[in-house]
């Protein structure tokens, strides 16, 4: 099967830039990977390094899922569509693993033990924490939903500083020593 040309869209958003890769499918733009920006990443030299012959190009989808990134980032509450994610790029536990985060609700938080729990794999907390560490599709499948089971918030590829601002703006509360008030736990 040929694969179609990638390309990618740039989305300014409160928290930097933004970075969709996506390629031309069947039924419509098919979502590869989001880059976040935040401090110093620049995500187009991400894009650049990861798909050094994508295109800048924005089709009437991508553009309107980067105005969903955009009223996300700012704060408002936006659940984003499954449909036009790649997920087929992702090995079968890496799927389990975001399909568990994808069900997170907005407010609450999940510990990387109860989601490999929940996705069949109760000792595996380490290893869902390296699937969600490279989760291709941030923000659409909200990965800083996760914490570690003592509260405190782990790792995030937009950074510690955006991870904590977006459970904040969703209404996660956090103690004085900055970890998580784990009051509001899915799974």
């Amino acid at each position: 099967m040929k694969q179609e040309p990638i390309c990618y869209e740039l989305v300014s958003t409160d928290f930097g830039p933004v970075a969709i890769v996506w390629w031309k499918g069947r039924l419509g733009p098919r979502i590869r990977q989001v880059f976040l920006g935040m401090g110093r990443k620049r995500p187009e030299a991400a894009v650049r390094k990861s798909y050094p012959q994508a295109t800048r190009l924005s089709v009437p989808a991508i553009a309107d899922l980067g105005r969903k990134f955009q009223r996300f980032l700012g704060g408002e509450a936006i659940t984003f569509d499954l449909e036009t994610v790649a997920l087929e790029v992702c090995g079968k536990f890496q799927r389990r693993v975001l399909l568990a985060e994808y069900g997170i609700p907005r407010g609450r938080v999940s510990t990387y033990g109860r989601i490999a729990k929940r996705v069949g794999a109760g000792s595996a907390a380490r290893a869902v924490g390296n699937a969600l560490a490279g989760n291709p599709f941030p923000i659409i499948i909200p990965c800083h939903r996760a914490v570690r089971s003592d509260g405190s918030i782990g790792g995030y590829q937009g950074g510690a500083a955006m991870k904590r601002a977006l459970l904040a703006m969703e209404g996660v509360e956090f103690a004085r020593s900055g970890k998580v008030l784990m009051r509001r736990v899915h799974y």
